[in-house]
């Protein structure tokens, strides 16, 4: 009788884990832009050529699916083979033979992806945990015509002439410090896993962190939800050079948020840190009279309005992060209003009601006995960026139950 009531338990708790609802989170994730100057990879490169790309994953499953993007693209993009494996060495571009999965796309081995688009593959058996690393290889016969990517990836990708996508080990494979087509792998998890989605500038996308290491903020923070076994995936939509309000490197943060941020699958959090290329650039470039100072302000806070709008709208809780020192950098040379108006953009940010959460990086990072500049433990050395240590001290900035607490979107 017991053995009986035993099996009937395991059978029910079995069942009931399988009817567990599930859906498809971000687990990992990047910003596009168009590729130019240094950026671009040359045409022999996509001609009959392999690309292996690899990415470290905040979640686990046992679903994956990968979504492919030509958003900058001004004609289709053909991808001739696909394939996803788990990539066991960092840095090599050897993977593990065992987990290699061919991707399809609508049962198909090969897709087109229209001009200005992004498509998923299909689903593929492949278990993965919160941490591991995967190789998404891909082989293309030609060039774009113009090409979409991320060209701080600071992790190394992989090429090869030929079709070698199932290939597990690839000995001769020339490295590069980008990522080009890919946009976001998915896990499907159960129901209460979710993902939080940074976006910003330079500081969120890394600069100045060691090429495959993996230590940017929002990785150190990953590890923290890792650590404390909470179902949160962080996905990295930061740009070098971003600005809020105007395109630089990359699109301006309010024209991509909705695709960055709320067209990410599963996330219910974000956090927006931008700000200091919108200052400084206008004092380094541009007129800089108190007026357009003023309208400059007035003009960042009606967007960050418009952005927790738009998060709300599609169910987000919206973070808003302060923008941190900068007085010691000699790109911007910022003088004392320029520090005046980040006290004023910082006080609004914290006192002025719009985000759901303040999370307070000027007060993480800046000096006790000089608040306009970084604590030299935490400044990289060029007054602007962080250390290894900045970067660890923002991703502690972040309180864990905020992001592990249902999002309750205000009307």
């Amino acid at each position: 009788m017991k053995s009986t009531l035993a099996s009937l338990c395991l059978l029910g708790a079995t069942m009931a884990a399988a009817a567990e609802p599930q859906h498809w989170v971000a687990a990992w994730g990047t910003a596009q832009l168009v590729a130019e100057g240094d950026n671009v990879l040359p045409a022999q490169h996509w001609r009959d050529s392999s690309l292996r790309q690899v990415v470290r994953l905040s979640l686990g499953g046992q679903r994956v699916r990968i979504r492919l993007s030509n958003v900058f693209g001004t004609a289709p993009l053909q991808v001739e083979a696909a394939s996803v494996a788990l990539a066991p060495r960092l840095g090599k571009a050897d993977v593990d033979g065992a987990t290699l999965r061919a991707l399809k796309f609508n049962g198909r081995g090969q897709v087109l992806i229209p001009a200005g688009a992004e498509f998923y593959s299909d689903p593929v058996d492949l278990p993965v945990a919160a941490g591991v690393d995967v190789a998404i290889s891909l082989h293309f016969k030609g060039e774009p015509a113009r090409q979409t990517g991320h060209p701080g990836a600071r992790t190394s990708s992989y090429l090869l002439p030929g079709n070698r996508v199932t290939d597990a080990a690839w000995p001769e494979a020339q490295a590069v410090p980008r990522w080009y087509v890919i946009s976001d792998v998915e896990v499907l998890a159960g129901a209460a896993t979710r993902a939080f989605v940074a976006i910003g500038d330079s500081i969120t996308d890394g600069y100045g962190v060691v090429n495959d290491s993996n230590t940017r903020w929002t990785d150190v923070l990953a590890g923290r939800l890792r650590a404390a076994n909470l179902p949160v995936g962080v996905v990295n939509a930061g740009i070098g050079g971003g600005r809020l309000l105007r395109d630089g490197l990359g699109p301006n943060l309010s024209a991509r948020f909705l695709r960055d941020v709320t067209g990410r699958a599963g996330v219910t959090h974000a956090l927006v840190f931008i700000g200091v290329n919108d200052m400084g650039g206008q004092h380094r470039n541009g007129s800089d009279t108190p007026a357009d100072r003023q309208r400059l302000l007035a003009d960042m806070q009606s967007a960050y309005r418009q952005l927790a709008d738009q998060a709300h709208a599609h169910g987000v809780c919206l973070l808003g992060a302060t923008v941190t020192p900068y007085s010691g950098s000699g790109y911007y040379h910022p003088e004392k209003e320029n520090e005046e108006d980040r006290v004023a953009l910082n006080d609004w940010i914290r006192n002025s009601g719009v985000f759901d959460h303040v999370v307070d990086f000027d007060a993480a990072l800046r000096d006790p006995a000089r608040p306009a500049y970084m604590d030299k433990a935490y400044d990289s050395g060029d007054g602007l960026h962080p250390s290894a240590a900045g970067y660890r001290a923002l991703a502690d900035a972040v309180p864990l139950s905020v992001l592990n607490q249902p999002c309750k979107v205000r009307p």
